[in-house]
C-alpha cells in the first residue's frame, strides 16, 4: 500500500518549482498533483493517455474540446486521450489530483 498526505505533496510540488508533481507511477496508471495559481496560464497540450482531474481546492474554468465549464472543489473531470484541454480564468489557486491511465508518457 502507498499513502500520501496532501501537505507533504504540496511541499514537494512547491519545492520543485514546477506546477506538476508526479507522486505515483505504476504499470497501469500514474498520479500527480497539479497546482495553478490565480491568473495562471495552463500551457498543457493533449496527452496520449486518458486523464482524470479531481479538484481539491480553488475555482476557475475548464475547456475540453469545444465544451467549457466552471470548476470548483469537489469536481471530477474526465478527458479522453488526445482531446485538447486547459484550465483558464483561474480565480483562486487550483489544486488538482491528476490520474493518467496508462501512465503519462511525459511528465508535464
Amino acid at each position: 500500500m502507498s499513502s500520501f498526505g496532501l501537505a507533504e505533496l504540496l511541499r514537494r510540488q512547491s519545492g520543485s518549482g514546477r506546477p506538476y508533481l508526479e507522486f505515483l507511477r505504476e504499470a497501469s496508471m500514474s498520479l500527480g498533483l497539479y497546482v495553478l495559481p490565480a491568473g495562471a496560464v495552463d500551457g498543457q497540450s493533449p496527452h496520449a493517455e486518458d486523464e482524470v482531474y479531481v479538484v481539491l481546492a480553488g475555482n476557475g474554468r475548464f475547456t475540453a474540446a469545444e465544451e467549457t465549464r466552471d470548476v470548483t472543489a469537489g469536481d471530477v473531470l474526465f478527458v479522453p486521450a488526445g482531446v485538447p484541454h486547459r484550465f483558464h480564468d483561474i480565480e483562486d489557486e487550483l489544486r488538482l489530483i491528476v490520474a493518467f491511465a496508462p501512465p503519462e508518457s511525459a511528465t508535464a
